[in-house]
């Protein structure tokens, strides 16, 4: 046995360091002064502010009941006067003859009984108000 391989029984205990070289003395960790160094410190997060300052009204805004359903675009059976007797009325052709946009078109037509029909019309992949369906159907045509 040699002096160099000695080995205590109990290892030296650590002392516990306090003051300016400790782990956990003088300001424990929370540096100096200020709202972070005091007991009990609750900092609001920034973002609050920045939520706070939003408008009340987010979303969908004023209209929240309203519904997120597409709704179709509406025509009145007046404005189906340009269409000759035997012509087809689809979103499609409503949208050629410029009487409706292509965007609209493809949001579906509802067509309501504002006015009167007089040709005999074909009308497919519209939707239509009771008395629109009577007014063309009355008037010799149909609804497809």
């Amino acid at each position: 046995m040699q002096l160099n391989n000695l080995k205590r029984l109990h290892k030296n205990k650590k002392t516990r360091q306090i003051g300016r070289a400790g782990q956990r003395g003088k300001t424990s960790g929370r540096g100096t002064k200020g709202q972070n160094a005091r007991a009990g410190h609750k900092k609001r997060p920034e973002i609050r502010d920045f939520i706070k300052r939003l408008p009340k009204m987010r979303g969908r805004g004023k209209n929240l009941n309203t519904s997120i359903e597409t709704k179709p675009t509406v025509i009145n059976l007046r404005d189906l006067s340009v269409f000759k007797a035997g012509e087809v009325v689809s979103p499609e052709t409503l949208a050629t003859k410029k009487i409706i946009t292509k965007l609209d078109a493809s949001r579906g037509v509802k067509i309501l009984s504002v006015g009167a029909v007089t040709a005999k019309l074909t009308i497919s992949k519209c939707s239509l108000s009771a008395g629109a369906r009577k007014a063309v159907v009355d008037a010799g045509g149909e609804v497809k």
